[in-house]
């Protein structure tokens, strides 16, 4: 129930901070006490309901990650919440997963990484900003000095292609964020099989703001997040909001058929004119691996986008709950 700024101090919304989780045994336990802190400060100072919650989603994972949290559920002031799916659905439907069974329960969603590398303490320029109107807020990280070379030139790389094909995305926003309940039961309507919430939420609509926070070095474990799986978000993202590499594929196709025609008749001229019979071995060759690379590229995009209808057109559901515990 969102009042004025000026009446902050008297509100009372339910805050559900939602924390997606694969085989994290190693942090649930420490991140569940920091977040716990955090919660009761926030509900000290009235800014939050005590019905808020710390809801953990258990993606699949295969160490004893939900049996922690299931301990930790059970403590009778720990604040923790869990929810777990039935298989590993990947990070972005895990998320998911959360936003729809906390809407049920809250007014507001946090999303944060388990590792805590997000700043916790920017939760309280979050609410501010929600306080002020603002149904969805982007937490934008300052610098990404924490990140090895590979992956920094590599989310560079992504942000720049993302936005030379014309999605609207927030650079160097990861999936740290502010979403109201006004905000999740519209993104419900977004049926998407192939997820790429940081390109989704923005056409959401409804008023927006961003905090900047410090990314901090992981205090336990290893990210799950490799390699493969950004390469494999970075892909669900180009694919799932852009035609242009289609049209891209049709632009070459056209300007290599002119320069196909121009130098047919460079090749017929010299010919009629009795010029130099052109020893074109190797050009000749060159251009049967140009073209041929050029066509299985092409061939390869075009599939992806095929798939990715193929998909769509299952309806299959993007996450199956095993169990939910929480209390109210």
């Amino acid at each position: 129930m969102r009042q004025n700024s000026e009446d902050v101090k008297v509100m009372k919304d339910t805050l559900y901070i939602i924390v997606p989780c694969y085989n994290e045994e190693m942090v649930i336990a420490e991140a569940a006490s920091r977040l716990r802190q955090k919660l009761l400060k926030l509900i000290e100072n009235e800014r939050i309901s005590n019905h808020s919650r710390i809801l953990f989603v258990d993606d699949g994972s295969k160490d004893s990650t939900w049996e922690i949290i299931s301990k930790l559920h059970n403590q009778s002031d720990s604040f923790v919440s869990g929810l777990r799916l039935a298989s590993n659905v990947g990070h972005q439907n895990a998320i998911l997963a959360g936003l729809y069974s906390a809407a049920e329960v809250c007014d507001i969603t946090i999303t944060i990484d388990a590792d805590l590398q997000q700043d916790v303490d920017a939760i309280d320029s979050f609410l501010e900003k929600y306080h002020e109107g603002n149904d969805i807020v982007f937490g934008i990280r300052n610098t990404r000095k924490t990140d090895s070379l590979l992956k920094k030139s590599s989310a560079t790389l992504f942000y720049n292609i993302m936005s030379a094909l014309g999605v609207k995305i927030i650079k160097n926003h990861a999936d740290y964020r502010l979403l109201s309940k006004r905000a999740i039961l519209t993104l419900m309507q977004y049926k998407e099989v192939n997820l790429f919430l940081r390109g989704i939420i923005p056409l959401v609509g409804f008023k927006t703001d961003v905090v900047y926070f410090d990314v901090k070095e992981r205090f336990a474990g290893t990210s799950k997040y490799t390699l493969g799986k950004m390469v494999t978000l970075a892909l669900n993202g180009i694919t799932s909001f852009s035609v242009k590499p289609i049209r891209l594929i049709t632009s070459i196709g056209f300007f290599t058929f002119i320069v196909s025609i121009i130098v047919s008749i460079v090749h017929l001229v010299i010919h009629i004119l009795g010029g130099i019979p052109i020893q074109g071995w190797t050009t000749v060759i060159l251009s049967i691996w140009v073209l041929g690379g050029l066509q299985l590229v092409a061939i390869g995009i075009v599939g992806e986008y095929i798939g990715k209808t193929y998909l769509e057109t299952k309806e299959r559901p993007k996450f199956v709950v095993w169990e939910f515990l929480d209390k109210q």
